[in-house]
């Protein structure tokens, strides 16, 4: 009975220990072959393995996109024609085909976004396809930042290579022990501090890439070098005999540090840290404010000509319903009802006389003689 592919799967899953984005038929040939190979092909976090046929385990060749430096389609993209891309890698050329356009597209768009993590601006997929990547691009990132611990941890950026957020710049992969100088002050920063490391990554002269710069002390004395880094769309080329493209300016800094064996180390600055928390003072209380009293100004009453007692003014009278006879005014103390006629009398007569009084004593409030 034949094994079914999904017990061959879980055995490539245990060998590349990698998780599968996509997989599909391919032809494949490098540089200088005359004829395309059949192979079935898996894309595996950042590499595609290929394999003789869909039924094998064990993989014959792979390719380390990390070191894609372009990947150019021959042919425009067409129905019913097949679709053969171009990969140049920074050791090898190869030539992938796939004979149906659509799904040529897709390895087109995988490719790219695992390579570059990114995922391209011009793609002719479905938005379920579009989706996928955007998957597959999330997945990616966490398995790099997982399986790169020098990435992210040892690493960060330095404070003074940037005036933004220092949080922000660590996520972009800056080492740290990147400095904004010349080469000339890269070299003295390394020859007056040889107890802070041995490699410093700096801008180039023109401004436009970087370099490396480190001293290597040998028996004969301190000798210094300095390699320029090349900034390129899917990562970035050292200028070696043998040039190598990494995706990072942390895997430049990688790369250094594995082809000496760790002998030489990052210039790190070291930064002094506070061990005791204190309690800050307390704030001193201000004093409340007192609201000044707003003053009134006296009363002034005018003296009548008989004493110093001041003028009393008549009681206003307050309108009473109308009745058949006419208009009467009641008084202003008397809300609650009628008083007898003969009190009521004595008290129209008591102002009466009250008003006399003081029209007497008052020139300005003497009635108007008609």
């Amino acid at each position: 009975m034949a094994e079914s592919p999904v017990g061959v799967y879980k055995r490539r899953d245990t060998i590349t220990a990698l998780p599968l984005y996509y997989s599909g038929h391919l032809l494949k040939k490098y540089t200088g072959e005359k004829d395309f190979k059949n192979c079935y092909g898996e894309l595996r976090g950042s590499t595609i393995f290929l394999y003789t046929d869909q039924m094998h385990d064990t993989y014959s060749e792979k390719l380390d996109l990390q070191m894609l430096k372009s990947m150019v389609m021959d042919a425009p993209y067409q129905k019913n024609r097949s679709t053969i891309y171009t990969l140049t890698l920074s050791n090898e050329e190869v030539q992938l085909k796939v004979d149906n356009p659509n799904t040529g597209e897709e390895w087109r768009g995988f490719i790219m976004t695992v390579a570059t993590r990114e995922i391209p601006s011009k793609l002719q997929l479905l938005p379920g396809q579009i989706l996928r990547l955007e998957e597959v691009l999330s997945e990616e990132q966490k398995r790099q930042a997982a399986c790169s611990p020098l990435l992210t941890t040892t690493y960060p950026i330095h404070p003074s290579s940037s005036p933004g957020n220092t949080y922000d710049n660590t996520l972009n992969g800056i080492p740290l022990c990147f400095f904004p100088v010349s080469r000339q002050k890269a070299e003295k920063m390394l020859k007056e501090n040889t107890e802070y490391g041995n490699i410093i990554l700096r801008p180039s002269t023109d401004n436009t890439n970087y370099a490396i710069t480190l001293r290597q002390d040998n028996p004969s004395g301190p000798v210094m070098k300095s390699y320029k880094v090349l900034s390129i769309d899917t990562g970035f080329v050292i200028e070696l005999n043998s040039p190598v493209t990494v995706p990072s300016l942390a895997a430049v800094l990688d790369h250094f540090l594995m082809e000496t064996e760790f002998r030489l180390q990052p210039y790190l600055v070291p930064q002094t840290y506070d061990t005791c928390i204190e309690l800050p003072p307390e704030k001193p209380t201000l004093p409340s404010k007192t609201v000044p009293r707003a003053r009134v100004a006296p009363m002034i009453h005018t003296q009548s000509p008989a004493g110093d007692i001041p003028p009393s003014y008549p009681i206003p009278l307050i309108p009473t319903k109308a009745t058949e006879a006419g208009n009467e005014y009641q008084d202003a103390d008397d809300i609650s009802g009628p008083e007898p006629k003969d009190l009521h009398q004595e008290l129209r007569i008591a102002v009466q006389r009250r008003k006399e009084q003081i029209y007497t004593g008052s020139p300005f409030l003497r009635p108007i003689q008609k």
